[in-house]
């Protein structure tokens, strides 16, 4: 598996695999076409179909400004691959094409060619499995964050760090700033609203009002676009932050437990998007949001003083009962269900390190296999739920933005 490096990405919203993908990508071509007078884009499949809402055509002219760029959508084209694929082309003074570059983005912001190795590209992690990950563990009478340190090495502690930061700027910022999303829905942000209620509220009721407000608040900024992280992506970015700016208040975390607990959950996040994937274009919304339940829940128990067959048990529940979810953003923006999911998935998975921990840890399906389970439940489902914007909510709610 890859760095945690590569699932831990700072950047800016309202997706990490339709905004901040093809940033990555038009950066890439920019440098390497200096000399170009003028690019086209084609985008295909769910970057057409989306794109707009997700601000794909606004990121990818910014970044080949001050060069002409004529954005081509073509969402009837999907590459076998991925759906995600774009083409850039750049040309000379005299309308010569000079090169061109299909490049697809696969979810978390990571950007790869057809055919190229999609995973564990830099083979940081041995191990690939959860079973076999814990059995190493128990072995060697090690934790799960130690067998990522071992790995890692010692500097992923300082970009955990680093992460943790963006993370709580990101909880701070939303919490306080009000007004309008951008876009035609023109969804109000509510995380200022709901923090200023969860003062008032006894401890037990404060304690759930902040885990929203807080999750609200990230998943408000990367949907006006503002810098977070991708856990595992921007669509499912709340999720992460709100849980732990809220047990760290709640619970007072010294750095380094929160450290090891991103290190935990980034493990979890690891196996998912190795095994399964963590593209909603791909696999629907379980890929996104389901991913960042079972890691935040894992993280929960980590936290709460789980065994290690705890925690797997936690981030299997939360990701078992996350399959079949769809991916049907309302006019194509990071907004409509994905902001309340956020704050929903934050909530459930805090009660599913509770539940685990209440147990021995044995249980019936394990987390590999409910990851297996997850990636042939977004393989079968329709193309409409895998963020298209052609079925579900998209479809049938409709206030001004379609």
């Amino acid at each position: 598996m890859d760095s945690l490096k590569e699932l831990f990405k700072i950047g800016n919203g309202p997706s990490s695999s339709h905004t901040m993908g093809p940033e990555r990508a038009a950066r890439k071509f920019k440098e390497e076409n200096l000399d170009a007078d003028y690019f086209k884009v084609e985008l295909y499949g769910s970057l057409a179909l989306t794109g707009k809402g997700h601000l794909t055509d606004w990121i990818i002219e910014k970044t080949l400004a001050p060069k002409r760029v004529e954005i081509i959508w073509k969402p009837e084209v999907v590459h076998p691959f991925h759906t995600n694929g774009m083409k850039f082309i750049s040309f000379d003074k005299n309308d010569k094409e000079m090169k061109s570059w299909l490049v697809f983005s696969v979810g978390g912001g990571t950007i790869v060619e057809e055919g190229q190795e999609r995973n564990g590209g830099n083979k940081v992690y041995p191990l690939t499995k959860m079973s076999d990950i814990i059995d190493w563990c128990k072995k060697n009478k090690k934790e799960l964050w130690e067998y990522v340190f071992e790995c890692e090495g010692e500097d992923i502690k300082d970009y955990l760090l680093t992460i943790w930061a963006a993370m709580k700027e990101a909880v701070e910022r939303g919490i306080n700033t009000e007004g309008i999303l951008p876009g035609s829905i023109q969804l109000k942000r509510r995380a200022s609203t709901f923090y200023k209620k969860s003062r008032g509220e006894g401890k037990v009721r404060a304690f759930r009002g902040k885990l929203f407000a807080y999750t609200l608040a990230v998943s408000e900024e990367n949907a006006g676009g503002g810098r977070v992280v991708t856990a595992p992506t921007c669509g499912a970015a709340g999720v992460i932050p709100g849980a732990l700016y809220t047990l760290k208040e709640a619970y007072e975390l010294k750095d380094d437990e929160v450290v090891k607990a991103l290190a935990v959950a980034g493990l979890i996040g690891n196996i998912v998007k190795e095994n399964a994937s963590i593209s909603g274009a791909e696999a629907g919304c379980q890929a996104e949001v389901g991913t960042a339940c079972a890691m935040a829940a894992g993280m929960g128990a980590f936290l709460m003083g789980g065994s290690i067959d705890q925690i797997e048990y936690a981030a299997e529940m939360a990701l078992e009962h996350s399959l079949g979810l769809t991916c049907d953003p309302v006019g194509g923006y990071v907004q409509i269900p994905c902001i309340e999911r956020n704050a929903s998935a934050a909530a459930r998975a805090l009660d599913t390190s509770n539940y685990s921990i209440y147990t021995d840890g044995v249980h019936s399906v394990s987390f590999d296999e409910v990851v297996i389970t997850m990636k042939e439940t977004g393989r079968d489902l329709k193309e409409e739920y895998r963020e298209t914007s052609l079925g579900g909510l998209a479809k049938h709610y409709c206030k001004g933005c379609c």
